[in-house]
């Protein structure tokens, strides 16, 4: 293993020490603890505030998208791990500016435990929760047990376009049906090239060939589809494109956000030669790409692999995906 660290267990407070010095402006914490990540100006007073948490390794996701026009809130865990019920309720409480407070977050045990705990905390403080789940892999379960799978880099969506109509002063209703919207129409396919190696455990969490790739794996290493032969870029792609249209089909006329997101390791230049070829087989479908957005936006440490996220839009979520927004990681004027 070589990574940049001290002492592994101190990984997540000196990241979040790190993170809080770099970006006073945006970002502080609740309760005396780092964990409990919250945007500078809050609690905004008169506007539904959004939250979300998980574990960290996984950066931009979660915390990075806290700030003005996405989240207002995310509670923090270790590598990989969920973060308590505690400090999720920390957060909430320290956000909720009257309006109400949307959780938007993945499909893991861990976190649907934790986040229901919250939610029923500080229900004793007349604080007004509404959860919208993420589950845009479309790897891990078919259409017919959608309900069962994964959430990943599909959620920067929801956090954008929540957090306009949220930021636009949007009611509780309307902010959760965004959400709830956005993640309807958006799908998502990774393959992972690489393994990870979580810096408390020292050694990688599975192996795969050199000459290997596995269709479909999880942000967490969780085993995806099927391992095969390493193909080219635009095979690889293809393969992704094709997984995404045959669950969420798009017609002639169609506009879609693409995001082609590092997994970690993963450099923008191979990206870029991902995108190209998407770009060709959405054009020769006569579907077109409204916004790309190509970098990383939810990784899993060093991980090598890409996943592709599609959202269908119309006027109203393109309105919204264009507003701006100014996050450590996500500035769009």
């Amino acid at each position: 293993m070589k990574k940049i660290l001290n002492d592994p267990k101190e990984f997540v407070p000196e990241m979040l020490d790190g993170l809080l010095k770099a970006h006073p402006d945006m970002l502080s914490f609740a309760g005396g603890d780092p964990h409990c990540i919250v945007r500078a100006d809050s609690p905004v007073q008169g506007k539904v505030a959004l939250a979300t948490g998980g574990g960290s390794g996984h950066l931009p996701v979660f915390l990075g998208y806290v700030g003005k026009g996405m989240l207002d809130g995310c509670a923090v865990g270790d590598v990989f791990n969920s973060p308590s019920a505690d400090q999720m309720a920390e957060v909430t409480k320290r956000i909720h500016g009257g309006k109400g407070v949307v959780y938007i977050y993945g499909n893991y045990g861990g976190d649907v435990m934790n986040f229901d705990m919250a939610a029923e905390m500080v229900s004793m403080d007349d604080i007004e929760v509404r959860t919208v789940l993420v589950k845009d892999d479309v790897a891990s379960a078919p259409p017919d047990e959608a309900a069962r799978r994964r959430g990943v880099a599909g959620m920067v969506f929801a956090f954008k376009l929540a957090g306009a109509k949220a930021e636009q002063g949007g009611s509780l209703d309307e902010v959760e049906a965004i959400a709830q919207k956005t993640l309807e129409n958006t799908r998502t396919m990774g393959v992972a090239l690489s393994p990870v190696t979580l810096p408390k455990a020292g050694r990688p969490t599975f192996t795969i060939g050199e000459d290997e790739m596995e269709i479909g794996m999880g942000i967490h290493g969780e085993p995806g589809a099927k391992r095969e032969k390493l193909q080219t870029a635009d095979e690889i792609t293809a393969r992704m494109v094709d997984a995404l249209l045959a669950d969420m089909p798009l017609q002639s006329g169609d506009r879609v956000a693409v995001m082609v997101n590092s997994l970690g390791a993963t450099p923008h230049e191979e990206l870029y030669i991902m995108f190209r070829k998407v770009h060709a087989l959405l054009n020769e479908r006569g579907v077109k790409i409204y916004r790309p957005y190509i970098g990383r936006f939810a990784t899993s440490m060093e991980m090598a692999g890409a996943s592709l996220t599609f959202l269908k839009l119309d006027d109203e979520l393109a309105a919204l995906l264009d507003a701006p927004a100014a996050t450590p990681f996500f500035v769009q004027a």
